[in-house]
């Protein structure tokens, strides 16, 4: 029996040693903490928050510290909601909203609020009743861009307690009810029935005022033509009487007879016309002129 003895003691201190060295690896592994990229872990400390541990590895106390919450700080998306809304000219409306948003601080999400994602949407729905409240029904539907920056500037102060930043706002459709929309098609069908009718008439009195401008051109026309003929009568007329002035009785017999050789011309060159009949002096008149021409010339 004395020789097991030893052999049996020297098993049981092995044991005391193994398990003090398990001990000892396992507060060491305790008090190692290797956080993932995408998260942040909350330590606390006897109950009470102690540190926020951020990506890699961190060296916390074996025992006293621990690990009492591992956070996300990865971006996430509310399931899109709808919430019903009344504008300002009493139009009742249902948006559907959508929001994204990170947590960057998780001791105050951890600690400061419940249930984040439920606190977030109610918070959204109140925000887009009110702002919608303060507009109408067009200014809804053509100023979206401006109300969704709007919405996202307020929701981002009200979370701000929170930890947490909004990296988006959308709202993603605006609905109306059957009444409203059948009333707004209505609407839509009058306002281009009176734009169809403002385009004809607009038509016509265009047409009707290029009419009255053509009308006024021709008679421009006319006018300025009576007067270029007016002009060089007026002309020949001071021709006339510039060379009767000259020469004389002489001038303005010349000129008669002239008149009376173009219209014994005139008349002899129309068709039937071939045989005149003139009175007796007249062939002496045409004589004369016949002779003052022929001095002239």
């Amino acid at each position: 029996m004395n020789p097991i003895e030893p052999s049996t003691y020297l098993t049981g201190g092995n044991i005391v040693t193994l398990a003090l060295a398990v001990f000892v690896v396992l507060l060491v592994l305790k008090g190692v903490r290797i956080v993932p990229q995408s998260e942040k872990y909350v330590v606390e400390r006897f109950g009470r928050l102690r540190t926020v541990l951020g990506p890699g590895i961190n060296l916390i106390v074996p025992l006293i510290d621990v690990v009492a919450h591992k956070i996300s700080i990865l971006e996430r998306q509310l399931p899109n909601a709808m919430q019903d809304a009344i504008t300002s000219d009493n139009v009742l409306v249902k948006v559907e909203t959508s929001v994204f948003y990170r947590i960057i601080e998780p001791e105050k999400t951890v600690y400061r609020i419940r249930d984040v994602d439920a606190a977030i949407a109610t918070t959204v729905a109140g925000i887009v009743r009110s702002e919608i409240g303060k507009m109408e029904l067009d200014e809804v539907q053509s100023n979206r861009s401006a109300l969704i920056s709007t919405i996202k500037v307020l929701v981002e102060d009200a979370v701000d307690n929170w930890g947490i930043e909004v990296t988006r706002a959308e709202i993603l459709d605006v609905n109306l009810d059957d009444a409203t929309r059948a009333a707004m098609l209505q609407q839509l069908n009058a306002e281009r029935a009176r734009r169809a009718a403002v385009t004809e008439a607009e038509g016509e009195k265009r047409s009707v005022e290029l009419a009255a401008d053509a009308e006024l051109y021709a008679a421009e026309q006319k006018a300025k033509a009576r007067r270029i003929q007016a002009d060089a009568e007026a002309y020949a007329t001071e021709v006339v009487a510039k060379a009767i002035a000259e020469n004389g009785i002489e001038a303005a017999q010349y000129q008669v007879a002239l008149k009376q050789v173009e219209a014994l011309t005139t008349l002899g060159d129309g068709q039937g016309k071939q045989t005149i009949v003139l009175p007796a002096n007249a062939l002496e008149a045409f004589g004369d002129a016949f002779k003052m021409l022929k001095g002239k010339s």
